[in-house]
């Protein structure tokens, strides 16, 4: 669902991507339909692609905001990705002046990789690759400055995303020209690549934290009490009304950090002045917490659980 178009070359690089990412929702079998007609050319256009997602019952969700292609200090880098249930791919060009390096990457783990001097490299899907080296091939002319480069490289985009929904019509573009001889790139990439795959490995590992902080959230949120026993009345100090929690029953922040469990005792309110005597009962009713004696309602500031 990408076109990048990477130059490297002795007096610097270049760099140009598109921004169109498609999300697909519906029958498995007939998303993998509509991507094999979409990826073969068969589909044109937008209008096209719309139609035909909705004979075959499929969703789409299209956008043209993202970031495929980045300046990183005096590197360009571009990226492709492929996801599965499983796992994200990824497939990356770091360039600079005399050299570049092309990584795959499974998971935060590189699992590929070759480099080289000069070139012009492509990614995208059969279609796009072909269009694109077509008319680079058609309309290079001897191009020799980075900036007749680039112009040449818009003017690709803007040619192929009118033959094909897959690419945006928006794209971004980056130039680079240190003064870096060829054994020097090769060490400017590796040391980007190294530090892209920490902040990688990093991310990945916060993502999974918050993945699994969220599943304990959600699992505690379906304890909430919403009918039962909280506990009883240990002292009354004007509307202050302190509660043992009863078996089984854990109190929790609006952060889902657990602050008591049975035994401990927490702090509850009454907004007005009302009947309440140590050792009443505190529980909750048509999910109103009150006093079990006379209904009179309570309040409190924490999550109250039924945790096993």
């Amino acid at each position: 669902m990408s076109l990048i178009l990477s130059y490297i070359g002795r007096k610097g690089c270049v760099i140009a991507g598109d921004k169109r990412r498609i999300a697909y929702f519906g029958n498995k079998s007939s998303r993998e339909k509509l991507e094999e007609e979409l990826y073969d050319g068969t589909i044109k256009n937008d209008e096209e692609l719309q139609k035909r997602a909705s004979d075959m019952g499929i969703t789409l969700k299209i956008s043209d905001d993202a970031c495929k292609v980045r300046g990183s200090g005096e590197v360009v880098v571009g990226e492709v990705s492929f996801r599965s249930p499983f796992e994200t791919k990824r497939r990356r060009i770091y360039g600079t002046t005399n050299g570049y390096q092309i990584v795959e990457i499974s998971g935060s783990n590189i699992s590929k990789m070759e480099k080289g001097e000069s070139s012009i490299v492509v990614f995208g899907n059969k279609k796009t690759k072909e269009m694109a080296n077509s008319i680079i091939k058609e309309k290079w002319e001897n191009k020799t400055s980075l900036k007749g480069i680039s112009e040449l490289f818009e003017e690709v985009m803007v040619e192929v995303s009118l033959l094909t929904p897959s690419v945006s019509t928006g794209h971004d573009v980056f130039i680079k020209h240190p003064k870096l001889d060829k054994k020097a790139a090769q060490k400017l990439l590796r040391e980007t690549i190294i530090r892209d795959v920490k902040l990688l490995q990093k991310w990945r590992e916060k993502l999974q934290n918050d993945l699994l902080e969220k599943a304990e959230s959600i699992k505690i949120a379906s304890k909430i009490l919403t009918e039962g026993e909280i506990g009883r009345v240990i002292m009354v100090d004007d509307n202050h009304v302190e509660v043992i929690l009863g078996k089984g029953v854990q109190a929790f922040d609006l952060k889902w950090k657990p602050l008591a469990k049975s035994g401990d005792r927490i702090l509850m309110y009454a907004d007005e002045p009302i009947d309440v005597v140590v050792g009443d009962q505190a529980v909750i009713e048509n999910e109103n917490l009150c006093l079990k004696r006379n209904n009179s309602p309570l309040r409190c500031d924490v999550i109250l659980c039924k945790i096993d």
